[in-house]
């Protein structure tokens, strides 16, 4: 994917989380610090039924711009979802396993951006 359509997506996917009640969405750029993607969009849902339908509201943004997940890990059962779509990497927590795995810190080199630097 070109940066541009990335960064477009980045904030779709954004907004499709804001629009479902994702709680503290962060965006942060990895591009200087690992091959693994370019970006990692974080959110937080109060519960398993709010996690399923911010997945849901990703994959149909990314759907229906022809993108389709690399791999999800985590289900109906799961307090953490991720979503691999190559250059974009989607986490979904419940908050309180947000706070245990604190991806901000372990990625804290990355580049925390706004959506409105989009």
């Amino acid at each position: 994917m070109d940066q541009e359509k990335t960064r477009e997506l980045v904030k779709k996917i954004y907004e499709a989380l804001d629009q479902k009640k994702g709680q503290d969405i962060r965006i942060i750029d990895i591009r200087d610090i690992t091959v693994v993607a370019d970006y990692f969009v974080i959110a937080s849902a109060k519960n398993p039924p709010q996690m399923l339908a911010l997945q849901d509201a990703v994959d149909e943004i990314m759907f229906k711009n022809g993108i389709q997940s690399r791999q999800i890990e985590g289900n109906k059962n799961s307090t953490w979802i991720l979503m691999d779509y190559e250059d974009i990497i989607v986490h979904i927590f419940l908050s309180e396993d947000r706070l245990f795995y604190d991806l901000e810190r372990i990625w804290q080199d990355g580049v925390p951006v706004s959506p409105e630097e989009f």
